[in-house]
């Protein structure tokens, strides 16, 4: 009977709480480790395919391009974690990205987010 248990854990590909957080945090890292380095094709693998393509459409540019000439700050640190489901906040120092999971991983949909009272987030890159 635990072998059964075991294999459908396995085979229905759930992670704990706990490992989606890491997850979250290994593609949040990545992303504003690309942008630091100035490697932003680097920064776009690590864009959702609608974050992307709408990043491209908004100036006409490929998307290295395009993320380039949006210049975000740098978030800094990753202080809080939050995921839903196959959704997460990551609440960065001076930023909070929004990603969600896809058959590839954790990918950004939203970057360059700020709270506004009473009101969504007002995000500079985000996916249509």
């Amino acid at each position: 009977m635990a072998v059964v248990v075991v294999l459908a854990a396995a085979l229905s590909g759930c992670s704990t709480l706990s490992e989606r957080r890491d997850q979250v945090r290994g593609a949040v890292t990545a992303f504003e480790r690309a942008l630091a380095d100035g490697e932003f094709e680097r920064a776009c693998a690590e864009l959702a395919p609608g974050t992307a393509e709408e990043l491209e459409q908004s100036v006409r540019r490929p998307c290295g391009k395009a993320l380039r000439e949006e210049s975000l700050p740098p978030g800094g640190a990753v202080r809080l974690v939050d995921v839903y489901s196959n959704q997460a906040r990551a609440v960065l120092t001076k930023d909070t990205l929004f990603l969600s999971r896809f058959s590839e991983g954790w990918k950004v949909v939203a970057a360059g987010c700020r709270p506004r009272s009473d009101m969504p987030y007002q995000c500079r890159i985000k996916g249509g």
